[in-house]
C-alpha cells in the first residue's frame, strides 16, 4: 500500500468511526479523542486529517447535501412517490439527521451564511413540496407533522435495521395520503 492509499484509508476509517460514534453518542458529546481510540490512532493523528472537529462533520453532511439537492430538483408524479424518495434518503442519512438535529439544531434562529440557514432552506423546501402551493391548514399540519415524524422515527430509532425502519415509517405515512 502506497503512503497516499495509507492516508486515504487512514481518512476513511476516520470517517467510519465519527459517524458511527456521532450517531451513538451525538457530536457534541464525541471527541476527537474518542474518534482516535476507536480507529487505533492518537488524537492527533485524528487531528492531523480533521481539525477543527467542524470539519468532520462537514466531510460526512457532504453526500447527505448532495444527495437532498437531487430529491428537491427531481421531478415526481405525485405526493406518494416524493415521500417514498424522502423517507429513503431520511433512513439513508439517518446518522446525519440526528447530527442536524440534536448538535446543529437551531436552524430557525440561524444567522445568515451559517450551516443552520442551509438546513432551515432544504426543511423549507421540502416542506414546500409536501404541503403544496397556498396550503389550507390541514395540509400545512399534515406537512409539518410528515416531517417532523421523519426527523424523530429516524433518529429515534437508530439502533434498529434501517430497512425495517424505512418499510415502517413508508407504511405509516403513506396510510395518511
Amino acid at each position: 500500500m502506497t503512503t497516499l492509499e495509507h492516508g486515504h484509508d487512514t481518512r476513511g476509517r476516520i470517517l467510519d468511526a465519527a459517524r458511527r460514534l456521532f450517531a451513538e453518542r451525538g457530536y457534541a458529546a464525541t471527541s476527537l479523542a474518542d474518534i482516535a481510540a476507536a480507529v487505533g490512532l492518537t488524537k492527533t493523528a485524528v487531528a492531523y486529517h480533521f481539525h477543527p472537529k467542524d470539519r468532520l462533520a462537514a466531510e460526512l453532511l457532504a453526500p447527505a447535501a448532495e444527495d437532498i439537492m437531487v430529491l428537491i430538483e427531481s421531478d415526481f408524479d405525485d405526493d406518494r412517490a416524493f415521500v417514498e424518495a424522502l423517507v429513503t434518503f431520511v433512513v439513508r442519512y439517518r446518522a446525519i439527521i440526528r447530527l442536524i438535529m440534536e448538535d446543529l439544531g437551531g436552524a430557525d434562529d440561524a444567522p445568515p451564511g451559517s450551516p443552520g440557514e442551509i438546513i432551515r432552506a432544504f426543511r423549507d423546501e421540502i416542506y414546500h413540496r409536501l404541503a403544496g402551493p397556498d396550503p389550507d391548514p390541514d395540509r400545512r399540519v399534515w406537512a409539518w407533522a410528515l416531517l417532523g415524524s421523519l426527523q424523530y422515527g429516524v433518529v429515534k430509532t437508530i439502533d434498529l435495521p434501517q430497512e425495517d425502519v424505512r418499510k415502517i415509517l413508508l407504511t405509516t405515512i403513506l396510510a395518511t395520503i
